[in-house]
């Protein structure tokens, strides 16, 4: 019986490398973004040398920084992911690597991501100020709710964290 639980948790405990083709399209999907980038920042280019005002030329820079922010959060879903569900990334010392990996637990994991996700949304936010004239009343006033959930939702992750003894800088 011994060695049957022992085979059952080697699978459950080996059942983390299934996560690997999930960070390997995670990976691949920032090459998307990529895509997505240089596709706005193409469109974006005629507009600052010839569009009439700045709206448009905001708006699209605006786009390159939402494209950027998910971008990053994509690279800190794989790394912290990788390396609290699967395995450490073993790099030699000489490799330049980002000073918060190794370092990013599943509370600061969640705590970034949420993070992001209101960055993103303040961005949506701004590209809505922005051309505010062009859009309808109901899309704003959900879009500001949605937001403010977001950001209430940040707060109370940050507050729990607090309570539950972890501080974060």
């Amino acid at each position: 019986m011994k060695k049957l639980e022992y085979a059952l948790e080697r699978l459950i405990f080996n059942s983390r490398w299934l996560l690997v083709p999930v960070y390997l399209g995670l990976v691949l999907t920032i090459g998307l973004l990529l895509v997505k980038f240089f596709r706005e920042f193409v469109h974006l280019v005629p507009e600052v040398l010839y569009g009439p005002n700045g709206t448009a030329t905001v708006v699209g820079v605006l786009s390159l920084i939402d494209v950027a922010l998910v971008s990053n959060l994509l690279l800190i879903i794989i790394f912290a992911g990788y390396e609290n569900f699967v395995s450490r990334i073993d790099l030699s010392e000489d490799t330049e690597r980002p000073n918060w990996m190794g370092k990013v637990d599943f509370s600061d994991l969640k705590i970034k991501l949420i993070g992001s996700v209101v960055a993103i949304s303040g961005i949506e936010m701004l590209r809505l100020f922005v051309r505010v004239q062009e859009v309808e009343q109901q899309e704003l006033m959900w879009k500001v709710i949605i937001h403010v959930t977001l950001v209430f939702s940040g707060v109370l992750f940050a507050v729990m964290d607090r309570i539950g003894g972890k501080h974060t800088t």
